[in-house]
């Protein structure tokens, strides 16, 4: 089952909604704002994750980079939260 995943950060911990392909949510949790701890949390789900969303703010870059360096995750788009 393929996986949509959205962030939305915040200095210290960043809430996470997990979609599936079918428009339902599987989960939702808070993990801590660092690329290591949302790419442990990320693998530990079953299914293929087909995009991570977050917006785009002071963290994103830095997030972006850490999530996307394993080479695990792409896309990972970053939304301006004015346009959604």
């Amino acid at each position: 089952m393929k996986l949509f995943i959205g962030l939305d950060v915040s200095l210290a911990k960043t809430a996470v909604c997990i979609v599936s392909e079918h428009g339902k949510i599987v989960k939702e949790a808070e993990v801590g704002s660092d690329p290591a701890a949302l790419t442990q949390f990320a693998l530990e789900q079953q299914g293929e994750i087909a995009m991570i969303g977050m917006e785009a703010g002071p963290l994103s870059q830095w997030l972006h980079r850490g999530l996307s360096s394993g080479g695990e995750y792409s896309p990972i788009v970053g939304i301006e939260n004015s346009l959604v």
